[in-house]
């Protein structure tokens, strides 16, 4: 049982524009702590709507490859290859499981190796994270974005993604739109209670877009029936890294709550 990511990211396309394009590179340069990506090579494990492929592209990445498991999800990429760079030989774009031991090792390594959002939906979080750790070069950089765990909540969550995906169309909108709403009430009742407006200033579409040009819609879509769906602490994906000779250069936490830790460590070989 798994989610279709790929069918998601399919319609997310068409939303797609030169603000959300900017707003991924500037995700990409801020968790860096990069101006570009030039003389760097960049691979994207999992690589989704092919969105951060683009954008390290756009940043000057001599060479980028990037690879999903849903084949759904490998043709997004390969149409934004197409959309603006058709001729470019220097991105590649293939179909690919991190599961797949033997295809990783026919990959080399790269300077940078970047999976947002990725490794916990293979149903084998540790074995993910351990195959993408050997993807990295001598001084290069994993940025990763795990799901936070959240002990009892996070098994609702499971929950209720496996119901989502077990469901006809017309009860997994439901999931959604119910979602979608209690999402919106805890947060209004989260402001309100520190004696601000419970009404968001800003729309939450536009809010959404400038996180890293995501989509308020496909992304709560993405959320609720993600599955498979694995968990980490950060300190465990802290200890996991630095075992296999890793050092944490930035981490971005959303403080115990739900969504992703980000983590950018490098790799020093001495």
């Amino acid at each position: 049982m798994r989610f279709q990511f790929g069918k998601n990211w399919t319609r997310f396309l068409s939303l797609l524009d030169d603000e959300r394009i900017a707003e991924a590179e500037r995700s990409l340069r801020e968790m860096l702590g990069i101006d570009d990506l030039r003389e760097r090579s960049f691979l994207d494990v999992g690589s989704g709507s092919g969105l951060f492929s683009l954008a390290a592209k756009r940043l000057g990445a001599r060479r980028v490859l990037s690879f999903d498991y849903d084949r759904e999800s490998v043709a997004c990429t390969c149409e934004l290859k197409r959309r603006f760079y058709p001729d470019d030989a220097s991105w590649t774009v293939d179909a690919g499981s991190v599961l797949d031991s033997d295809y990783l090792r026919s990959l080399g390594t790269f300077d940078i190796v970047y999976s947002w959002g990725v490794l916990h939906h293979t149903g084998a979080l540790w074995t993910a994270l351990d195959n993408v750790t050997d993807l990295v070069a001598s001084d290069g950089t994993l940025f990763i974005a795990i799901y936070n765990d959240q002990g009892s909540a996070s098994r609702r969550w499971r929950a209720i993604k496996r119901l989502y995906n077990r469901s006809p169309r017309l009860i997994r909108l439901g999931l959604v739109a119910v979602v979608g709403a209690y999402s919106a009430v805890r947060v209004g009742l989260g402001r309100l209670l520190r004696g601000g407006n419970p009404l968001r200033g800003t729309s939450w579409p536009t809010e959404k877009k400038k996180d890293r040009g995501m989509s308020l819609w496909y992304d709560l879509v993405d959320w609720v029936g993600g599955y498979p769906f694995e968990v980490a602490k950060p300190e465990e994906v802290f200890d996991f890294c630095r075992a296999r000779g890793f050092t944490l250069r930035r981490l971005k936490t959303v403080g115990g709550g739900l969504a992703n830790n980000q983590f950018v460590f490098s790799r020093i070989v001495e």
